[in-house]
């Protein structure tokens, strides 16, 4: 991993000295790592120290005569694979947020165009402000990921979420970030300004794959990519997610616990075990059908056709809808279809008795075939009618339907 770069941006605050340890993690995984420290930063934690635990010089100045003849500032910026802001200040993410650029830190903020994962630290009143919530908002609209903060005691004597995540929950967000595998446990806390703080969600996600025989099976198209990027804009905002998950080939997201499931029977008892939770969300890609016997032997060509008789599936979304003790505040299904989306989505909101559908077309016709790619365009059906929403990043959709279960469920 000695290719990948790490660019470490130091706030100023108590919770500073953590950088250092953090800076030890990330060179003992073979990270390159350079580091920016602010002014106040250097209040707490000296250029001396960072240098020696990186390897390179600390930069502290913007109008370092020596570096910035040759717009050190950009090179920075460009040079590295992920930007970390730790402890990230509520200074620094207003300044970020409002693109802001009178330092070397902000400046370098500005001109980079690599993923930020930022780990604020701060008082619980100014972590809490309006103008920090929207703020972190703000960024995470714009792509940042937040690892923390931590709910505990202040250096100021205060009780609350602002405190620094841990070096080693940092690190776990940052090989997170850089693809390099999932942390083998998540975070204690990945959030915005936690709005969904103290909420259990539960999100399905991926395909299912119903065995015929030990090679074949019965399958789709679903990525989970939907599905993931909506559980992870949920932890984002504080909930506490299980992410039950057909086969797919993508990483754990960041502060989610995800359960690893194959066929639709065992996706249903996994459902089950994660209750009771506040919300349910289901994104999967549930098979209709299963082979009513699968075969403990490869099934051989004869040289003739092949009968396989299918019994129907679990109805997963129906079963979490229905009325009972354990039934979720908000129960949320997705529909892909490739024809009348609106009514296909409406007729299914009412046969499911789920709260809300979102529906998207998979044909192709119009923009993305929703399968695999990025982008997605989708309309979210209540009871109260169809909202069509404008096409957007499968990111984008998560973060908005999160914020709209978030406002539902307060």
């Amino acid at each position: 991993m000695a290719e990948k770069r790490i660019l470490l941006i130091v706030g100023g605050g108590i919770a500073a000295y953590k950088t250092l340890e953090l800076t030890r993690l990330l060179k003992k995984a073979g990270l390159g790592v350079r580091a920016i420290l602010t002014r106040a930063g250097e209040k707490f934690v000296t250029p001396m120290s960072l240098a020696a635990l990186t390897g390179e010089p600390v930069r502290t100045d913007l109008f370092d005569l020596g570096t910035e003849a040759e717009m050190g500032h950009i090179e920075l910026s460009r040079s590295a694979d992920l930007v970390v802001v730790a402890p990230a200040t509520a200074d620094l993410i207003a300044k970020a947020a409002n693109g802001l650029a009178d330092d070397l830190a902000s400046t370098t903020l500005l001109a980079t165009d690599k993923p930020v994962v930022a780990a604020p630290a701060m008082n619980v009143r100014m972590w809490q402000h309006p103008a920090v919530v929207r703020n972190v908002k703000q960024l995470g609209e714009d792509g940042w990921r937040f690892v923390g903060p931590e709910e505990g005691e202040m250096a100021c004597g205060e009780f609350g979420p602002g405190r620094l995540s841990e070096p080693e929950q940092i690190f776990e967000a940052i090989m997170g970030a850089l693809g390099k595998g999932a942390p083998a446990a998540p975070p204690r806390a990945l959030s915005g300004p936690g709005p969904l703080r103290g909420r259990q969600v539960l999100v399905t996600a991926g395909p299912t794959f119903e065995p015929i025989d030990p090679v074949r099976g019965l399958t789709n198209r679903s990525s989970g990519k939907q599905g993931y990027a909506v559980a992870q804009a949920l932890a984002e905002l504080g909930a506490k997610v299980t992410l039950v998950s057909g086969p797919t080939a993508l990483d754990v997201p960041i502060g989610v616990e995800r359960i690893d499931v194959e066929t639709a029977l065992e996706m249903e008892a996994a459902c089950k075990a994660a209750l009771p939770v506040d919300a349910a969300i289901c994104v999967a890609a549930v098979a209709d059908w299963r082979p009513e016997i699968a075969a403990d032997l490869k099934v051989k060509k004869s040289g003739g056709g092949a009968t396989v008789r299918l019994v129907e599936n679990p109805d997963i979304l129906a079963g979490l809808s229905k009325k009972g003790a354990n039934r979720p505040k908000l129960v949320v299904g997705f529909a892909a279809e490739t024809h009348d989306v609106g009514r296909f989505a409406a007729e299914k909101l009412l046969a499911k008795g789920c709260d809300w559908i979102v529906a998207n077309d998979v044909s192709g016709r119009e923009g993305p075939g929703v399968f695999g790619a990025d982008e997605n365009r989708v309309t979210l059906v209540t009871r109260k009618g169809a909202e069509p929403w404008e096409p957007g990043s499968k990111v984008q959709v998560a973060r908005r339907l999160a914020q709209r279960i978030a406002e539902t469920l307060k």
